[in-house]
């Protein structure tokens, strides 16, 4: 049995709009995900197919609201909310927001070394 708390996740992605912090528990990976209001993670997928994240992810909104673009219409998060993300999505920070989240770390890990440019 295991606890996470953000602060003892490391950060794998960090600047002024973005802090993504992810660990690898089992097959999944834990992320606690913070993005400043406006952050439009869409241009860090270009290069993926469709130019999305396609990664799927089980969540729960912490603060602030989020859109969730997908190729069949977008969809609005906000705090308090437990969500399931398909793959083909690419989020935006209606408010600065923050979120928790569970994805397949085999489906996750090629969308994040794409983000970081690895």
């Amino acid at each position: 049995m295991k606890t996470l708390t953000p602060g003892a996740v490391p950060v794998k992605i960090k600047d002024d709009n973005v802090e993504v912090r992810l660990t690898e528990v089992g097959e999944m990976t834990v992320s606690f995900i913070r993005l400043a209001k406006g952050t439009d993670l869409g241009p860090a997928l270009v290069g993926l197919p469709g130019d999305l994240c396609q990664c799927p992810h089980w969540g729960y909104m912490l603060e602030g609201r989020l859109l969730m673009r997908t190729a069949e219409g977008d969809s609005t998060y906000e705090a308090g909310q437990a969500f399931y993300w398909a793959p083909g999505h690419a989020p935006s920070a209606l408010e600065d927001c923050a979120y928790v989240d569970f994805s397949p770390t085999k489906e996750f890990d090629p969308v994040i070394r794409h983000i970081q440019g690895l």
